[in-house]
């Protein structure tokens, strides 16, 4: 399913309480038990949310992301204006790292225009996106593929990474918790992920609404790791006042 306007604001108001009940949503949203009812059903059928006695929480398992396929869908058109907002601000003739994860795949896709680039990656979707552009040079990390999302992780691909010093990373995440740590699913990919972030004179998160508050069971890192961060919507409680804290620039694209 691709998730409509109004099932898209459903899945924030879960994720920014972690649990809330069918009646509160309702209240929420403006609509009656039996849309909230619908909406949640087709949600929890696609693995997005979890329904028990009437109450409504996030997916509760810290060890398995959602298949590539349901993250490319779930909130596509947040993560369109977070890469044309990311694009914005990569300047021409800069070096880039983008790592595995649909955002950072539709990063690739609103580059395409941008000149005298040299990204690298350990996420082959990037590459093939950005091989449409004759005015980009993509570096591709070795290591062992993942089936399932054509991710490139383990310790070839660290020691890849190790080589480099770009100026900027984007990069994408599974879950920001409420104490600022930022979370992913497989240890093979977080060890990628940290030496991004060691190897690059500034790194941009690039995470849609969907990821605060979200569970994982591996740390990639902390907020303050981070120079900037580029959402689709106002990040809620408490996470204001950790980006404050930790002097990290928020990009919100509303449209």
């Amino acid at each position: 399913m691709n998730p409509n306007p109004r099932q898209l604001t459903l899945l924030r108001a879960v994720h920014a309480q972690g649990s809330i009940t069918v009646e509160n949503l309702a209240g929420q949203l403006g609509v009656t038990l039996q849309t909230v009812r619908r909406d949640v059903q087709r949600l929890a059928d696609e693995g997005l949310l979890t329904r028990f006695h009437g109450v409504v929480r996030v997916p509760n398992s810290t060890t398995e992301n959602l298949a590539h396929q349901q993250r490319e869908r779930l909130n596509a058109e947040g993560k369109a204006r977070i890469a044309r907002a990311v694009a914005q601000q990569v300047p021409n003739d800069c070096s880039l790292i983008l790592n595995i994860g649909t955002t950072t795949e539709a990063v690739a896709k609103a580059l395409l225009q941008h000149k005298g680039l040299r990204v690298i990656t350990n996420n082959l979707n990037v590459a093939a996106i950005l091989c449409g552009n004759t005015d980009c040079e993509v570096i591709v990390a070795g290591g062992v593929v993942r089936a399932r999302d054509r991710g490139i992780v383990g310790e070839a691909a660290v020691d890849f990474i190790r080589q480099f010093r770009v100026d900027i990373a984007v990069i994408g995440i599974s879950g920001i918790e409420a104490d600022g740590s930022l979370r992913d699913f497989d240890y093979r990919e977080v060890k990628v992920a940290q030496t991004i972030i060691a190897h690059a004179r500034e790194v941009w998160l690039a995470a849609d609404s969907s990821k605060f508050n979200r569970p994982a069971m591996v740390e990639v890192g902390n907020l303050s790791q981070i120079d900037r961060l580029f959402t689709d919507s106002p990040p809620p409680e408490p996470f204001p006042a950790l980006l404050t804290e930790a002097q990290v620039r928020c990009d919100v694209s509303l449209a």
